[in-house]
């Protein structure tokens, strides 16, 4: 009962002294309420649709189609279960239209009715078709309506080692007419699961892949290619509107903003999602338009991802008519891989979500939850807006002025990815953006940060930490990073130095070279070849005093679904060993032999180490970690030698790849 009273103080915004006096924390802000689903019932969320009645519709990766009744937990806080249609193949999308749905397949759209007013369809037509292969990748989604009253349909590649088209359209963005019938729209796609319209344009989330360094949303008008080449295959079929063949597109490594320059049609995203950094497989997004039902984000996006189970927020603008913004972390802790968000009626967020198939930070296999705000205003980085000098950053409420104007309440660093056919990419160019002054404005609510403009990098990301800046009443930022992807700089007024609340002094410690990180097995910058490859943990030459060689030779590969080939090693104690790691995979990979039970813990270390990754081969500096290799790209091989450990027990291996590790997983047995 107290729990219920202090959560109706907080909705109204009647916060009591003790609830000000807790740590400033995501839950005070913005809750978790878990719908509970019976045992029998396998909700692995595919689509989702809030009805104008207040149930809520899903479709389930299943086959099924389940109306759930009392979503919002009111009264007995007790949801109903109905199954509406069932024997689908795997529907990854729903959309009511008033008298009947229509749900995505394998193979086509349905349309769903019932007739007889029974609450179940007994109408299954086959609205819009088209071919299949049989390849287990070939997801479809969809579809999603457009304001014009026209519906979208995206189209999974296949995945025969990377991505592939094997039957017409796939890897394409479609429009889908009332009357059935499919329109190419745009292609490049890989895994386009999130799609829909935002002010008017069409969007879609990315995930990364081959060609994908990092997951990304990317702005499509009619003809576009979005930089996956295996849909261009359908280029020349009538009615296609994309004019480029697979041969028109370099497999160069250099920035996909540079190489946009010299293929007509191909597209540089909007917004980068780092990998890792915010997530590693984007899903659905939902533009607020709760009119403040949700908090003070109206006109933002919100976006799912699979694999961490978080939901980020994206904030656009518009420079010299092109689309760019800044991704912000929002909230994480659900309960599986999300790949469907859906406003309720009530201004609350459904999440949808589903672990099938790969791996996420929630662990549980599948769940619906809804996303409440309290009421109380979040203290964060509301927007940043490109200025012809840097950046200018607002405030969801009042900063303390005096922290804001500290020099180092900031840090901000640009870095981009390499555009390849290879499957995902390092973060490459690395390089820090001085700030050369800070102005904070009378009403405390901005921030513009200046910097020299030959710092500025078109196509890259720029982040943006803000940890020293505080609120007036002297709580820090719920999140402190945002990550703008800068395509143009915004014109206007330079700021000069008479409008600087302070003139940030040089500091000798900061990098302008410009010089990148390290590509996998390279070293990385400033470093020299004794303090890497020479390495106690990381001997790639043979010790001279094994003249007869190693005592055991190991070869490990790997196999697709983040798997080693081999899941136990049984070696002697203070044997000398050889490790050959053949990376036979198309994703990037290390092998790192961490002390017993310590294979997550190093993992984990290794997704926190942000832009250093790269450059420290995602092996963080730990006593846990005993050898490794360095990240090995596809189709490569790196043999390590080190002497077995002398006592006895079950140690681990582990690829620390960011996202690798939950599932990427082996046993050495050291015996005596």
């Amino acid at each position: 009962m107290k729990n219920i009273l202090l959560t109706t103080l907080i909705t109204a915004g009647c916060v009591n002294a003790f609830a000000q006096s807790k740590p400033n924390k995501i839950d005070d802000y913005y809750r978790i309420i878990t719908i509970p689903i019976p045992e029998n019932i396998k909700m692995e969320i595919g689509g989702m649709q809030v009805l104008p009645d207040g149930r809520l519709a899903t479709s389930t990766r299943r086959g099924e189609v389940w109306m759930i009744g009392n979503p919002y937990l009111k009264g007995d806080g007790k949801p109903s279960f109905h199954r509406f249609a069932s024997g689908l193949h795997e529907p990854l999308g729903l959309y009511y239209r008033g008298k009947d749905f229509l749900v995505s397949q394998r193979g086509e759209v349905t349309r769903l009715e019932d007739t007889d007013n029974d609450g179940v369809a007994d109408v299954y037509d086959s609205f819009s078709r088209w071919p299949l292969s049989g390849n287990y990748h070939q997801y479809s989604y969809g579809p999603v309506p457009m304001p014009n009253g026209e519906m979208l349909v995206t189209l999974n590649l296949d995945w025969v080692g990377r991505g592939a088209s094997q039957s017409k359209w796939r890897g394409w963005m479609l429009k889908l007419g009332q009357d059935g019938k499919l329109t190419p729209w745009a292609t490049g796609l890989r895994s386009p699961s999130g799609f829909g319209s935002y002010k008017g344009d069409i969007f879609y989330t990315e995930n990364q892949g081959d060609w994908v360094g990092s997951g990304r949303m990317t702005h499509l008008e009619k003809g576009d290619f979005a930089g996956n080449p295996a849909g261009l295959r359908w280029s020349k079929e009538e009615g296609s509107p994309v004019k480029l063949t697979p041969e028109d597109v370099p497999s160069t490594g250099e920035p996909l903003y540079d190489v946009a320059k010299k293929v007509p049609g191909l597209k540089p995203p909007a917004v980068w999602f780092p990998h890792t950094l915010v997530g590693i497989s984007t899903s659905d997004f939902k533009e607020d338009v709760t009119n403040g039902a949700f908090g003070p984000f109206t006109g933002q996006m919100f976006v799912g991802d699979q694999g961490h189970s978080i939901i980020t927020r994206v904030d656009l603008e518009k420079v010299n008519g092109v689309w760019q913004g800044t991704v912000f972390p929002f909230r994480e802790g659900f309960m599986s891989g999300i790949l469907r968000l859906e406003w309720g009626l009530d201004g609350s967020m459904f999440v949808g979500q589903t672990s099938r198939g790969w791996s996420a930070t929630g662990k549980e296999e599948f769940g619906i939850q809804r996303l409440v705000w309290t009421g109380k205003m979040p203290f964060e980085m509301k927007t940043v807006r490109s200025t012809p000098d840097g950046f200018e950053i607002t405030f969801t409420s009042p900063i303390d002025k005096k922290a804001a104007a500290e020099q180092d309440a900031y840090k901000m660093n640009s870095f981009t990815y390499r555009y390849h056919r290879t499957y995902g990419s390092p973060i490459i160019n690395t390089q820090e953006v001085p700030l050369k002054g800070i102005i904070v404005s009378e009403d405390g609510l901005r921030v513009r940060l200046v910097v020299d403009p030959a710092t500025l990098r078109k196509g890259y990301i720029h982040e943006i930490k803000a940890e020293g800046v505080k609120s007036a009443d002297g709580n820090n930022l719920l999140h402190a990073t945002g990550y703008y992807t800068l395509n143009e700089i915004a014109g206007g007024q330079a700021a000069n130095a008479s409008q600087f609340t302070t003139t940030v002094k040089a500091s000798t410690t900061m990098d302008h070279s410009g010089h990148g990180a390290a590509a996998p097995g390279e070293t990385a910058p400033g470093a020299t070849a004794a303090n890497t490859a020479a390495s106690a943990k990381r001997v790639t030459e043979m010790p001279a005093s094994w003249t007869n060689g190693p005592d055991q030779v190991v070869t490990i590969g790997t196999v697709p679904g983040l798997k080693f080939d081999i899941s136990e090693i049984q070696v002697k104690a203070g044997s000398k060993i050889k490790v050959v790691f053949n990376n036979n995979d198309d994703m990037l990979h290390n092998l790192v032999i961490t002390k017993p039970g310590a294979a997550n813990a190093v993992g984990e270390a290794g997704l926190n180490l942000g832009l250093k990754g790269t450059e420290l081969n995602y092996v963080p500096k730990t006593n846990d970690v005993l050898f490794h290799t360095n990240i090995v790209e596809p189709e490569k091989t790196e043999a390590i030698y080190f002497v077995a450990p002398s006592q006895a027990g079950t140690y681990q291996y582990v690829c620390t790849f960011p996202g690798h590790y939950s599932l990427m997983q082996g046993k050495l047995k050291v015996v005596k």
